[in-house]
C-alpha cells in the first residue's frame, strides 16, 4: 500500500481571483478545496491574500472551507486600487517550511540547515566507519 503523501498548496489568492474572473468564471472555494484534497492529497492550503478589513466576512468563510490565511498588508495603487503582492511572502514561506523540514520539493534535496560549523560533509553512499586517514 502506498503511504499518504503530505501535500501542502501555496496559492497566491490575487492571482487566482484574477485569473479564474479573466475566464468568465466563478470558483467555488469549498468545492476547490475538496478537490485540491481528493485530487492531490493536500493536507494543507495556504492562501495568500491581501488584508482589507471589509472583507472580514469572506475571509471567515475561507477559514471554514479549510484554507489556512496568510495575510499580507495591502497598498493602493494610483488609481486607488488594493495591491497585495503576496509574491514574496508566498516564495519564502516555502522556503522557511523546507528549511523546517515540514516539506520537500520532488527534485530538490533536503536542505542541510543541520550541519554545524566545521563539520565535513560526508560522501554520498558511505558511512563513517569505512573512513580512513591516508596520512
Amino acid at each position: 500500500m502506498k503511504p499518504k503523501e503530505n501535500n501542502f498548496a501555496y496559492i497566491d489568492g490575487a492571482n487566482l481571483h484574477k485569473g479564474i474572473k479573466s475566464l468568465g468564471w466563478k470558483l467555488d472555494y469549498r468545492v476547490f478545496r475538496r478537490w485540491l484534497e481528493q485530487k492531490y492529497n493536500i493536507e494543507e492550503a495556504y492562501l495568500f491574500i491581501g488584508l482589507v478589513p471589509k472583507h472580514k466576512d469572506l475571509y471567515t468563510f475561507l477559514q471554514k472551507c479549510g484554507y489556512i490565511l496568510v495575510y499580507k498588508e495591502v497598498t493602493y495603487d494610483g488609481d486607488g486600487k488594493v495591491k497585495g503582492n503576496c509574491d514574496a511572502d508566498l516564495a519564502l514561506n516555502v522556503y522557511l517550511s523546507m528549511l523546517q523540514g515540514k516539506l520537500a520539493i520532488r527534485g530538490l534535496p533536503a536542505p542541510r540547515a543541520s550541519r554545524q560549523a566545521g563539520q565535513k560533509e560526508k560522501a554520498p553512499g558511505t558511512d563513517e566507519s569505512a573512513q580512513g586517514s591516508l596520512s
